[in-house]
């Protein structure tokens, strides 16, 4: 095994650094007792309490969380279809068109997604609020579940749906029963891809929601154009929080997985032995 050198280690200090210093002290400007969020006046949890309290933050953590639940389930079911389509339907006319509006919003500016949205909405009359927001959403997140399941089913062995369609299974119940338990695994990534993205979203947002749907970036963005605030912090640190929780419970759920194969591939090659 090759040794870490110093040259190594101070590359990879202040890389760690740089991409985490500045949560941390985040973190610890959250229990700051100050309104001043720069200035140390001794240790206070007052802001998780504000910002419990404040019915703007709550009410746009709940549009977020209902938009993101809503969007991430319709791309996922949109983008699956799409994937199976694009593997297994070949070639057919518009196969190309198809594809590309399938992967334009990919390298499309948000900016112009967000307006084009928007325009379509106004054209139609259809008016803003929570509806169109997961409607925007879903647009964009639906490509990435599509390359994400597109990838496994570009491995995945036909033998196994053959043998169930040979078996009196339809094609419909091959692939309940057959295809989407085995490519589950990417279904799921693809659902959490596209709720993550559906949280964060900013701009796409701010283009097509109305008075009555502010989401969580968008009440952050408009209240730090006043200044960061204590609130800020402790929402912030809260987030990470459950981000570092989520990862933490996947990498353990990952491991555990890991063992249990091996054991039981362990106990297959005794058997067979």
């Amino acid at each position: 095994m090759r040794r870490f050198s110093w040259f190594n280690v101070t590359s990879l200090t202040f890389g760690f650094a740089f991409l985490y210093l500045p949560m941390v002290l985040l973190v610890i400007y959250s229990f700051n007792a100050s309104k001043l969020v720069t200035v140390w006046a001794g240790f206070s949890t007052r802001w998780y309490g504000e910002l419990l309290r404040d019915e703007q933050f709550m009410d746009a953590a709940w549009v977020t969380i209902r938009v993101a639940l809503f969007s991430s389930t319709l791309a996922t079911v949109l983008g699956t279809l799409a994937a199976v389509v694009m593997i297994r339907a070949g070639r057919f006319p518009g196969r190309t068109l198809f594809s590309g509006m399938i992967y334009a919003p990919l390298v499309m500016p948000e900016v112009i997604t967000g307006l084009s949205l928007l325009l379509l909405f106004i054209g139609i009359g259809l008016d803003r609020g929570i509806f169109t927001v997961v409607l925007a959403h879903t647009t964009f997140a639906m490509c990435y579940v599509s390359v994400v399941v597109s990838s496994r089913l570009a491995t995945f062995d036909t033998a196994l749906e053959e043998a169930a369609l040979d078996l009196g299974c339809s094609p419909f119940e091959a692939f309940r029963l057959v295809t989407l338990p085995i490519i589950a695994p990417a279904v799921i990534s693809g659902w959490l891809l596209a709720f993550t993205l559906s949280l964060d979203d900013l701009v796409i947002a701010s283009f097509t929601t109305g008075p009555s749907a502010t989401t969580l970036p968008i009440q952050i963005f408009s209240s730090i154009r006043l200044g960061v605030s204590p609130q800020i912090n402790a929402l912030s640190s809260l987030l990470i929080g459950v981000v570092a929780i989520g990862v933490i419970a996947a990498s353990l759920a990952t491991k555990r997985r890991a063992v249990t194969q091996a054991r039981e591939e362990q106990a297959a090659a005794r058997v067979t032995g």
